[in-house]
């Protein structure tokens, strides 16, 4: 049995695999129709004209039920389904411990917000409608980091009895990775915007060395896609505890058959919600 047929191991790997697809077919489109600057352009620079806008909109929403499944499905696939097979298995892990009981339900919580701001994202971009835009990524990168912070907690007050220390550590220095990141990134993107580098930054999709800001410009894209590969970073993390799970779902008939009677007990079917021969 390969690796990523053990339990829901591939959930993860097909999170971080599709995302950063959709941000490389994006890029190339982008570059290929000289839509953006080859030299760091931002990740939702490469999804603002049509038709890498389209792809990089399909592939998001996507990412962001997995990533959510991780967290509950049909928001944005991937990242959902992710974070909510992370929650029901810290809760199966520790049924009786009420602090982690509490922190696993905030970081479904923050996780869940952090997908929808991925789908916000995708589908208003930065060109069009600005302060939606704005609004999701905070929703993305600022609550994805929290989550990101809560499950390392869960790591750490998991240790040594339900993992070892090894993946607290890794966590926690993916998410100092991504603290140091965010932190580049909110204040280049401040002084940029601020107002002192003209009023048209927001549609400036090419930029040149002699351009005014473009020494910040160039940090903060830089600080973005490495925001967004410490996210990668963290759910590959996820790979060797998804090994360990899997889900099953029931389906309780109240009858034999569709038509309006009294319910009767019958025998209820339960099968994996995800069949391993997928």
């Amino acid at each position: 049995m390969w690796w990523f047929q053990q339990g829901l191991s591939f959930l993860p790997s097909a999170l971080v695999i599709w995302t950063a697809a959709a941000f490389i077919f994006s890029y190339i489109t982008a570059i290929t129709l000289h839509h953006v600057d080859p030299a760091l352009p931002y990740i939702s620079d490469t999804g603002t004209i049509a038709p890498e806008k389209c792809v990089f909109g399909v592939m998001l929403n996507v990412t962001a039920v997995l990533f959510t499944t991780m967290l509950v499905f049909e928001l944005s696939f991937l990242a959902v389904a992710t974070m909510y097979v992370r929650y029901k298995q810290v809760h199966a892990l520790s049924p009786e411990e009420r602090r982690i009981i509490r922190l696993n339900k905030a970081g479904l919580i923050l996780g869940l917000l952090s997908c929808l701001g991925l789908s916000i994202v995708a589908n208003f971009q930065k060109t069009s409608l600005f302060i939606a835009h704005v609004f999701g990524a905070v929703l993305t990168f600022g609550l994805g980091s929290l989550y990101m912070f809560v499950q390392t907690i869960l790591s750490y007050k998991m240790q040594p009895r339900i993992h070892g220390k090894q993946v607290f550590w890794i966590r926690l220095l993916v998410v100092i990775w991504c603290a140091v990141s965010a932190f580049s990134m909110l204040t280049c993107s401040s002084l940029l915007y601020s107002g002192n580098f003209g009023t048209d930054i927001v549609q400036k999709l090419h930029w040149n060395p002699e351009d005014k800001g473009y020494v910040l410009h160039m940090i903060t894209t830089a600080a973005e896609w490495s925001m967004s590969f410490s996210f990668f970073g963290f759910f590959l993390t996820y790979i060797r505890d998804f090994q360990k799970i899997s889900l099953r779902v029931e389906t309780n008939l109240q009858g034999l058959t569709l038509y309006d009677a009294a319910p009767c007990p019958i025998n209820n079917e339960r099968t994996r919600l995800l069949s391993r021969d997928l």
